[in-house]
C-alpha cells in the first residue's frame, strides 16, 4: 500500500466512531455509559489510582472525570478512599458490585468483536491486531520524534 493513501485516516476515525457508536448503544443495556465502562474497565486493571492519574490515562479533563466518578460512587460501584500519604488525593476503588457488571461488561466487548470481525478468519483477525499495533507503533515513535525535536528547539532555539 502507497504511504500516502489518501483513504486510510478517514476509514480509521470512521471505524472508530463506528465502534463508539455501537458500543454506546450495547452499554444502554447495563445502564451505563460507554464513558463509565472505560473508568470501570481502567480501575479493573489498576485499582488504587489517584483520580488524577485516571484522568491522565484517559486522556479526559479532571471535572469531566469527578462527574463520571460521581455518578459511579453514587451507584456504589466504585469508592473514593482518601490516600494515607497525601489528605488532598483521592484514590478509587471497585466495589463488590461492580464485579458481576465487569464480567456482563466483559461479555459486551466479546459480542463488539464478534460484530466487528464478523467477516474475517481467526487468521485474518490475528493480522489485523498486528497491522493495527504496527500503526501504534509506527504513530508512537513518531510521537517521540516530536517530543524530541520540541525538547530540542526549547533548550536549543
Amino acid at each position: 500500500m502507497p504511504h500516502g493513501h489518501s483513504d486510510f485516516l478517514f476509514a480509521l476515525f470512521e471505524t472508530q466512531r463506528m465502534l463508539r457508536l455501537y458500543a454506546d448503544r450495547l452499554a444502554v443495556r447495563y445502564g451505563i455509559t460507554r464513558a463509565q465502562w472505560a473508568v470501570l474497565a481502567k480501575l479493573e486493571r489498576s485499582e488504587g489510582l489517584k483520580q488524577s492519574e485516571l484522568a491522565e490515562l484517559m486522556e479526559m479533563q479532571p471535572i469531566t472525570l469527578t462527574r463520571l466518578i460521581d455518578r459511579l460512587c453514587d451507584s456504589d460501584l466504585i469508592e473514593r478512599r482518601e490516600d494515607a500519604r497525601d489528605r488532598r488525593a483521592n484514590r478509587l476503588y471497585l466495589r463488590p458490585a461492580a464485579r458481576p457488571l465487569l464480567a456482563r461488561l466483559a461479555e459486551l466487548r466479546a459480542e463488539i468483536t464478534r460484530a466487528s470481525l464478523n467477516h474475517f478468519t481467526a487468521d485474518e483477525a490475528e493480522a489485523l491486531v498486528a497491522q493495527l499495533d504496527t500503526i501504534k507503533s509506527n504513530v508512537r515513535d513518531a510521537l517521540h520524534a516530536i517530543g524530541d525535536a520540541e525538547t530540542k528547539d526549547q533548550r536549543y532555539g
